[in-house]
This record gives C-alpha cells, sequence and structure tokens, in this order.
C-alpha cells in the first residue's frame, strides 16, 4: 500500500470512529422519538423509530446532519436524498416537503440541526481571507455533501459540549464559528456567499423570500414585489426559480396553504376562515389548491392528521 492510499485508508477510519460517536451521543440525548432543543443555541437534536409521513414544512436557514437512517426533501419538482454522514445546507426560508424514509426501533432515525444567521456568514466573510467560489449566478438555496472528516470532527465537538454544560458559553461560539467557516471553504460557498453578501442577485431574493413571508395574505404584485428588491421582473422571477426551484406566485401559494393548514389543525378554524385568514376570496379556489397541495381537502385532511396524531 502506497503512503497516499495508506493516508486515505487512516482518514476514513477517523471518519468512521467520528460517526460513530455522533450515533452514540445522539441516542443518549434523544431518549424518545422527537424534536430536542438542546442547551446550545441553535441546535436541535432529532430521532424517529420509524419512517414518517410526508410533512409540509418550512425549512429556515440551517445545516441538517443524518447520523443514522435516511430522509427525503421535495423542493418544488427537485428530490434530495441524504443519509449517514451527508448533509443539507439550507440558505433562505423555504417551503418544502421533508420525510424520514429509512428508520427502525433497533436502528433509529438520528440526526441534527444548527440554525444558521446570514449575519454571521457576513462577518466571518470579511474577517477571513476565505477565496470566492467559482463565479455562480444564482445556486439553489438547499444542497446536499458529504460531510468530510474536518466538518464531522467540528460538529462532534459540538455535541460533546452537551456532557459539560459549563462550557457552552465559551465554546459553543467558537465551535460554531468553525462549523460555519468550513460550510464556506466546500461546496456551500456560493450557496452561502449569495445570501450573505449584500448586492449580489442571490442577496436580493433573499430579501424577496423574507418579504414574501411577510406579506404572504396579500395579493402578490411583481411589479410591487421587484420593486422591493430592486430587480427588474424578468430577473425576478428568473433568480427567484433558480434559488427556490419555483416562481414568487408558487412559494407565495405553498406559505398559504401551509399557514391555513396550522390555523385549522392548531386553532380549530374552519377552512373558509383559515382560507380567508391567508387571503383567498374564493373558498372553491382555496379548497381546489388545498386538494392539490396536500392530497385531499381541507376537512378530509384535517381529520385524517387529527386520528393520525
Amino acid at each position: 500500500m502506497n503512503a497516499q492510499a495508506f493516508l486515505a485508508t487512516q482518514e476514513s477510519a477517523v471518519a468512521a470512529r467520528q460517526q460513530q460517536e455522533l450515533v452514540h451521543l445522539i441516542e443518549r440525548f434523544t431518549r424518545e422519538d422527537g424534536l430536542l432543543t438542546s442547551a446550545i443555541p441553535g441546535l436541535s437534536l432529532y430521532r424517529t423509530s420509524q419512517p414518517t409521513e410526508p410533512v409540509h414544512c418550512l425549512y429556515e436557514p440551517a445545516i441538517g446532519l443524518v447520523v443514522q437512517g435516511r430522509k427525503k426533501v421535495l423542493l418544488g419538482e427537485d428530490t434530495y436524498y441524504y443519509g449517514p454522514s451527508e448533509f443539507i445546507v439550507v440558505s433562505v426560508d423555504l417551503p418544502v416537503i421533508g420525510q424520514v424514509i429509512e428508520a427502525s426501533p433497533e436502528v433509529p432515525y438520528l440526526g441534527l440541526r444548527l440554525d444558521i444567521d446570514p449575519k454571521e456568514i457576513s462577518a466571518l466573510l470579511m474577517d477571513l481571507p476565505i477565496p470566492a467560489a467559482t463565479p455562480q449566478s444564482c445556486p439553489r438555496c438547499l444542497s446536499v455533501s458529504g460531510v468530510g472528516e474536518p466538518l464531522q470532527d467540528a460538529v462532534l465537538r459540538m455535541l460533546r459540549l452537551l456532557d459539560s454544560p459549563e462550557d457552552i458559553p465559551a465554546l459553543a461560539p467558537l465551535v460554531r464559528r468553525e462549523i460555519l467557516y468550513r460550510l464556506l471553504r466546500g461546496e456551500q460557498c456560493a450557496q452561502l456567499r449569495q445570501i450573505a453578501s449584500s448586492g449580489t442577485q442571490g442577496h436580493r431574493i433573499g430579501r424577496a423570500v423574507n418579504w414574501l413571508r411577510q406579506n404572504f395574505h396579500q395579493p402578490l404584485q411583481i411589479e410591487r414585489l421587484a420593486n422591493e428588491v430592486n430587480m427588474s421582473t424578468s430577473a425576478l422571477h428568473h433568480h427567484f426559480k433558480a434559488m427556490t426551484a419555483m416562481s414568487p406566485l408558487q412559494f407565495q401559494k405553498q406559505l398559504r396553504l401551509q399557514e391555513a393548514r396550522r390555523l385549522m389543525l392548531v386553532e380549530a378554524m374552519d377552512a373558509a376562515s383559515a382560507g380567508g385568514r391567508v387571503g383567498y376570496e374564493s373558498p372553491s379556489q382555496f379548497s381546489r389548491e388545498y386538494s392539490r397541495l396536500f392530497g385531499a381537502p381541507p376537512l378530509r385532511d384535517i381529520a385524517r392528521l387529527r386520528q393520525s396524531a
């Protein structure tokens, strides 16, 4: 075996040990299925002992790492799969459909999520000599990559801090900064740089996403949205679709329907009131678009969700 092959074998062995320790730590801190908000700000752990139904939700900027099991995420018409030693990066708020597809009581799905603040990315870009990635107009705001030993090591050291809570205030911010640095040195550099660098098309699309989140209940006027973010309507459409896999109108529709579903499920609002609250003037249009997204009319869908809860 030559030196290069030996080094690769050693690195692979180190990565495997790191991954097994991650499994052990998350299993230990998540005794039951569900999402656990940890003592480290922005860090959540997740466990489930069985595959889940497709879940419509809003992904906020974060890194999500799978250490055991497998997951599928649908964004627009695109499908992403990721499993052990792989992670997902989301750089703007995105309405998606997430589903755990591999999990069992013997080998539960285990993962973690670390929230990302674009302002932290901006500060890091200003403080450190991180070279710009290969120019790319507007990379997709969701990507899946292999973890790699340096990033996995930093994530592991962050989880180890859960065993010494007294060290979290001093050390967690340092490890968090390292994790963001590793992301910026990897395949996600262009994706993160776009939303963190003022004046780029990606930054403008990030502002458009934020505007839609705050105003999704209002009628969508593309010209007004384009003016809000200082873009032409054609550029807005093109770059918005490139980054989010959907048009602004499709994005708004998903936000509306997800919020209407929440209002009916959590606040016991009737379908007509929920549709009106999120901006639908026509109950029939609301029911039609709701059925298309969730696979059943509002009343039947909510009854099914309550029965399965």
